[in-house]
């Protein structure tokens, strides 16, 4: 089940220091609610991918779904649920603040993020064959 895969590890972790920068130094209505949401789906992705041996469609179907929950869970807002509000971390994890848009822009970041993933396994598959 359990399986290290390098480069997939690195994408993870350039995504997640694009994630950080985003967090930190913009501030605006577009690049970081809904950028974000759209790349965190391919950290969530790659970092699967990197720990696992669960094949490309799983591995989308899975972040999809987590990805939703929370959105789910800020809608019911979790946090305060769960009684975490005083701690950041879990606020900035789970997030606060509730949007369809959000959702919108998770099920697009998982089919870009898979259909690029499927198309370089295959690419690669094609030259292994020759």
């Amino acid at each position: 089940m359990f399986q290290f895969q390098r480069k997939y590890l690195l994408l993870a972790l350039v995504f997640f220091v694009v994630e950080v920068c985003i967090a930190l130094f913009v501030h605006d209505s577009f690049v970081r609610p809904f950028v974000g949401d759209f790349l965190v789906v391919f950290l969530l992705y790659f970092l699967v991918r990197g720990g696992t041996r669960l094949p490309a469609l799983y591995t989308a179907w899975l972040v999809l779904t987590v990805s939703f929950a929370i959105e789910i869970g800020q809608y019911f807002n979790l946090v305060g649920l769960l009684g975490l509000e005083s701690y950041r971390w879990a606020r900035i994890i789970i997030g606060t603040s509730f949007h369809w848009l959000d959702l919108v822009a998770y099920l697009a970041g998982v089919f870009v993020v898979y259909a690029v993933d499927r198309r370089v396994i295959m690419i690669r598959e094609f030259r292994n064959s020759e």
